[in-house]
Formats: structure tokens, sequence, C-alpha cells
């Protein structure tokens, strides 16, 4: 509560987080809206002929599973062509933003911590590729998982889900696991002055430390979750009205709750990278020998 209501008080930590999120995020927003347009021109007519938009019904299921089938066969060669440039340029761009911008936003908040915004560039790259490479994980073990189980006459949707289940739920925990150190190495690199590797090994060694980051981790998982579910009941506001707020007000509202959800979103995500810092610090304080190197590489 007390650093929550110190960001309150220091809205420029906030507008700093705010603006290098949406320099960053706008500008790739818009190239892919205009993308994505470009690609629906192309596909919309070959996509509407598989019968993937009026004749799909989770009802029949075998049904369903060939017009998916079918769709994805002329959707994958456009949009995989859109990947190969866009995510490349995305990572750059945002983890460009991401290694200065945090830098930026902590120096703000006090001016003694150490200025490292190229290792929390190639720090916030390995997280992102990590993280991609958890979902093409995921994406390799379901169709393994079908190429198993939906083979043959009689295809064993049972297995199958099974498979899908075990397989996403031991993914997400493995990710969940490995997050945690890519989250917390640029802190730390920033706090003790470390680089590269040493705040990675250091993220795996934080002894009594790991606990009260897990509870500030938590509680501010619990608040976004919070803050989707307020933002979901917002949207939805205008509905019983829908006779008189409909077309562009109707979205124009729709829009004016996403930005403020973003909005809410970054506010408590400065709080919580400032809580991690000073318990961060608190731990290097309460180490002498931590303390000392810290003193030495900052200096």
């Amino acid at each position: 509560m007390h650093v929550l209501a110190l960001c309150w008080k220091r809205k420029s930590l906030l507008a700093i987080e705010v603006l290098w999120r949406w320099l960053a995020g706008t500008p790739l927003l818009l190239l892919l809206s205009y993308e994505l347009f470009r690609l629906w021109r192309q596909i919309e007519a070959p996509l509407a002929a598989t019968g993937i938009l009026d004749q799909f019904s989770l009802a029949e299921p075998m049904k369903g599973a060939v017009l998916v089938a079918n769709a994805f066969g002329i959707l994958w060669p456009p949009a995989l062509h859109l990947l190969l440039w866009f995510a490349p340029l995305a990572l750059a761009v945002s983890s460009f933003a991401s290694g200065f911008g945090r830098n930026v936003v902590l120096r703000r908040y006090d001016p003694v911590l150490a200025w490292r915004p190229v290792t929390l560039v190639a720090l916030q790259l390995l997280r992102i590729g990590m993280f991609v490479g958890s979902y093409l994980l995921w994406f390799v073990a379901v169709r393994w998982a079908g190429a198993n189980s939906l083979r043959g006459v009689e295809p064993d949707l049972v297995s199958y889900s099974i498979w899908v289940i075990c397989l996403s739920l031991g993914i997400f925990t493995l990710w969940a696991l490995l997050s945690w150190v890519f989250s917390i190495a640029p802190l730390i690199a920033i706090v003790e002055g470390r680089g590269i590797a040493s705040s990675l090994l250091r993220s795996l060694r934080l002894g009594s430390l790991k606990g009260k980051l897990v509870e500030v981790n938590l509680v501010m998982g619990i608040v976004k979750l919070a803050l989707i579910v307020l933002a979901m009941v917002f949207s939805a506001t205008p509905l019983p009205f829908e006779s008189v707020v409909n077309g562009w007000p109707l979205y124009a509202w729709w829009i004016l709750v996403t930005l403020l959800y973003c909005v809410a979103s970054d506010y408590f995500q400065v709080a919580r990278t400032i809580a991690f810092v000073e318990f961060l610090r608190a731990g290097v304080e309460s180490d002498p020998a931590l303390h000392a190197s810290s003193s030495l590489k900052n200096s």
C-alpha cells in the first residue's frame, strides 16, 4: 500500500511508463492492423468458399474439424509470411522500448539506480524469445498429440483431448517456473549493477527474498484479474440500452474502457516493479557481501 500511494503521488512515473509503452505499441498495432486488413482482402473469398464462416457448428465436431482444417490450409501460408517479418520487428521494437523505458522509469524513481539499458534490452530479448519458444513448444506438442490420436479410420478424440490438456498444463507450469528468472533479472541488473549472466544466476539464488517477491507478484496478479473483470463489466454496461447506444457511440465507449484498463494496468505494473526494487535493495543491504559488491559496481 505504501508503494501504491507513492506511485499515485509521483504521477510522472506512470506518465513515463505509459509513454514508452504506447510510443512502441501504437505504431506496431497500426502496422499490424493494416497488414491484417490486406491479408483478409486476399483470403476473404477462398475462406468463405470453405464454409467456415456460415457452416461451422460445435454440434458437428467432425464436420467442423474438416472446415477448420480447410480454412487453416488457406490462412496459414499468408499468415506465416506475415509472421516471418513482423514478429522479429515487434520483438526488436518492444525489447528496445522496454529496456530503455523501464530504466528511465526507475531512474526517475531514484537517480542512484544504475543506468543499464543495453543489459535490460538483452534480457528482455531473451525473455520474449523464451516466451515465444514456449508457444512453439506447445504448438509442436499439440500437433504430435493430433498425429498420434487422430490418425486412422476412428480418431480417438478423448485421447487427443487428454493429451492437449496435460501438455498445455505442463508447458504452462514450465513457463511459470522459468519466467520468474527472466522477469526479476533486469531489476537485479539495475539494483546490484550486474551483467546479463550474473543477473540470471543471481535470480536463481534469491534466498528468503523469493517468498516476498512471489507474494507481491501474486497480489498484483489478482489485481490484474480484477481489472479484467471490471473492464468486462464496464464494457457490458451499455448493452441494456442497445436500442439507443449502438454503432460508433458504443465503439467509442469500448475504446475508452480499453484505454482506461491499459492505464490502470500500467500503474500497477509500475507499483509492482518498484516494490520488487525495494525488496531487492533490502536483501542487498542485509547481506554485507552483496552490499559491498553492489556499491563497488555502482561506483
